[in-house]
């Protein structure tokens, strides 16, 4: 059985987390038609922590893991909540700086069913730079992972000697992209993958990056540069390639209620497998389950705040999935 509470020492993290902190806010049951200049009425809204690195961090920190955090916020209400929802996870928050008079960032979601349209103001996501990291922190854990390169403004062209730096000093690395909004998906991210252990894109953004086809092709070019290739596949589950070895697993059926932050929680998923050296294959089955575990409540983090709903869902479908019980080497 899956174990949900696990044992840390205070000296090492499980995971040290760069990336963007903001609040999402989720409108739905949004009219068929939106028409310009006329007021709409939604049927649902919801306040809830959000940014690909933040939801990854928190959700990390509710398997069971011990996570450092380094963000940037501004000094504003929206940056209060967004700590005070971040800290409820138990992430260490002392890699968070406030900057003074600017805005932390802020996400509007519009969802109209299976559609979203999804609105971000950058605020503080794109000031933070490569010299505001606290290095001794970042390194004190054994896996750094990031989210949302293409946001991360400030810190991107130095991104590379991030990443060689903390994989200098032993941590392992993931990465997921997220979505480049300036639609260029610039080939500078290639010399920064040659630090990274996994790559996490869904097939969208994994076929952006490759300037491939099809997803199979893009895990291709990118299993060239990478040592493990994840890619999520919403309703058909994931993949993941390794040198010439390809791996699959199928998606979870069941509650549907909002895909937010299901990639970002099947990153967290996977990787809290990974640094515990599970198979491929349960790293795939266990990133499919928190995933769907997300998607279970509006926003990326609400399903895995209920912590009863959380320990009885995860437990209940690593059984039924029959992951294997050992821990082999990667």
């Amino acid at each position: 059985m899956f174990r949900l509470d696990v044992q840390h020492t205070h000296s090492k993290f499980d995971a040290a987390v760069v990336g963007e902190l903001n609040l999402d806010i989720i409108l739905s049951g949004l009219p068929e038609n939106l028409q310009l200049d006329r007021e709409h009425l939604a049927e649902d809204l919801k306040v809830t922590l959000g940014s690909s690195s933040a939801i990854f961090a928190h959700n990390f920190a509710l398997l069971g893991n011990s996570v450092s955090f380094s963000s940037a916020i501004g000094d504003d209400a929206f940056g209060e909540i967004c700590l005070q929802r971040l800290g409820e996870s138990g992430a260490d928050l002392s890699g968070v700086r406030r900057h003074a008079h600017q805005q932390t960032g802020l996400t509007v979601i519009l969802v109209k069913g299976a559609q979203r349209y999804i609105l971000t103001y950058p605020g503080t996501i794109s000031v933070m730079r490569y010299g505001d990291l606290d290095l001794e922190y970042v390194c004190r854990a054994k896996h750094f992972h990031l989210s949302s390169y293409f946001l991360q403004r400030a810190l991107r062209p130095k991104m590379a000697d991030l990443f060689r730096y903390v994989k200098e000093h032993g941590l392992t690395t993931s990465l997921d992209t997220n979505d480049d909004p300036d639609a260029e998906w610039s080939e500078d991210l290639f010399p920064l993958l040659k630090y990274v252990d996994v790559l996490l894109p869904n097939e969208r953004e994994a076929c952006k990056i490759s300037r491939a086809q099809n997803v199979e092709a893009a895990a291709k070019v990118l299993s060239d540069v990478v040592p493990l290739v994840v890619i999520k596949r919403s309703s058909l589950g994931a993949l993941a390639q390794r040198g010439s070895d390809i791996f699959a697993a199928p998606p979870l059926t069941g509650t549907f209620v909002d895909a937010v932050g299901a990639g970002d929680s099947f990153d967290a998923g996977f990787i809290h497998q990974y640094i515990r050296g599970a198979k491929i294959e349960d790293c795939l089955k266990f990133g499919n389950i928190a995933g769907a575990l997300s998607v279970t409540r509006r926003g990326g983090t609400e399903a895995f705040r209920d912590k009863s709903h959380r320990e009885q869902f995860l437990n209940l479908n690593w059984l039924k999935q029959g992951a294997s019980s050992n821990t082999e080497a990667r």
